[in-house]
């Protein structure tokens, strides 16, 4: 059974939590999916074992979905992990900024984008 996701959402839920885009329309804001989220927080939840970041914030807006990593909550991020779609096209709709703004790393796949913080786990772990 279909029901509406509310008025101008431009997508129709037929089952709790999943959405479907009318073709032609775009959604009222971008999201992480499931496994883009889960690969993020398995990523935060090692980085806080490993004591590099304890606090975490999200946004969702039309154009962009944004995770930010905390070191302490009344700091600027750590670390900034950006879903674009409307740049998929071209650079890749995935960036990871610095703690300073600065672009790290850019790409198609969530995966390519993390790897810079990963390797950064796995050399705090190996201390």
């Amino acid at each position: 059974m279909a029901s509406g996701s509310g008025p101008g959402m431009g997508a129709l839920a037929d089952t709790p939590g999943r959405i479907i885009a009318f073709p032609g329309r775009k959604p009222a804001q971008v999201a992480f999916a499931r496994d883009e989220l889960q690969r993020i927080l398995d990523l935060y939840g090692r980085m806080v074992a490993a004591g590099e970041w304890r606090d975490y914030a999200m946004e969702f807006t039309k154009d962009v979905a944004v995770f930010d990593a905390f070191r302490r909550a009344a700091e600027r991020p750590q670390a900034r992990i950006e879903k674009r779609p409307s740049l998929r096209n071209r650079q890749g709709m995935w960036t990871l900024f610095g703690e300073h703004g600065q672009v790290l790393k850019r790409g198609h796949e969530l995966a390519g984008v993390l790897a810079p913080i990963e390797r950064r786990l796995l050399k705090s772990v190996d201390s």
